[in-house]
């Protein structure tokens, strides 16, 4: 095993936010997928269910979640099942999370109360970031927290592998907001929550935003090395 071409696919994965519009094949994408199932899980009760969006299936998902999230009396209405982040944020995350936000607005220009255009990129998120292929990952709804924790170890896998065939993604949880409008596109059985959303696809490197490459802490920072 070659362990540089391994940390290369570590290190060069990031949120991707511009795709061009070719094509990915599907004996492509199903490779990816079979390669990151070899993730661990456990009791190997493999708890992923992944649904695979090209062309216009993906497009009427994007539809029908754009008129919802353009109506603010609409949008109001739709809110994931679970919590996504905090209730109150504090630091060291809040700062990062600022950080981050700020770093991708300074680079499109989108100034701070400047709502239009934040919505309009926020919009962004439902459209796949223009990438050929959308994936909306769900979790049957009788697992618990190890279940997602080996979920989140799969969607790695699948992020990696993505990056080891010069592909790019970009893991969303905007998604779950409009989980009822997902369950009823993609027909999903009542067992089954949305989990996450994800873009996939080859990066556009003519567009500003996928400069942005965001900082990581030091190991020193979060490792405790017991003796």
């Amino acid at each position: 095993m070659d362990s540089h071409s391994v940390d290369e696919a570590l290190t060069s994965r990031r949120s991707v936010r511009a795709f061009l519009p070719t094509e990915v094949p599907r004996a492509s994408i199903e490779h990816l997928l079979t390669v990151a199932a070899r993730s661990a899980s456990g009791t190997n009760i493999q708890p992923w269910q992944v649904h695979v969006l090209t062309g216009a299936a993906k497009t009427r998902l994007s539809n029908e979640i754009l008129k919802a999230f353009n109506d603010p009396q609409v949008a109001a209405r739709h809110s994931s099942e679970f919590p996504i982040y905090p209730a109150e944020w504090i630091s060291p995350f809040i700062d990062r999370r600022r950080k981050v936000g700020w770093d991708l607005y300074h680079l499109l220009g989108i100034g701070k109360g400047d709502r239009e255009r934040t919505h309009a990129q926020h919009a962004r998120n439902f459209q796949f970031f223009d990438a050929p292929v959308g994936l909306i990952f769900t979790i049957h709804r009788s697992l618990g927290y190890a279940a997602w924790i080996d979920y989140g170890m799969f969607m790695g896998n699948v992020m990696t592998a993505a990056r080891g065939h010069g592909l790019h993604t970009c893991p969303q949880f905007a998604f779950t907001q409009f989980h009822t409008i997902i369950s009823s596109e993609l027909a999903l059985p009542d067992e089954q929550k949305v989990l996450c959303g994800m873009s996939l696809g080859y990066e556009d490197t003519s567009a500003i935003e996928n400069t942005l490459v965001s900082e990581r802490a030091p190991v020193s920072e979060w490792a405790t090395f017991h003796n």
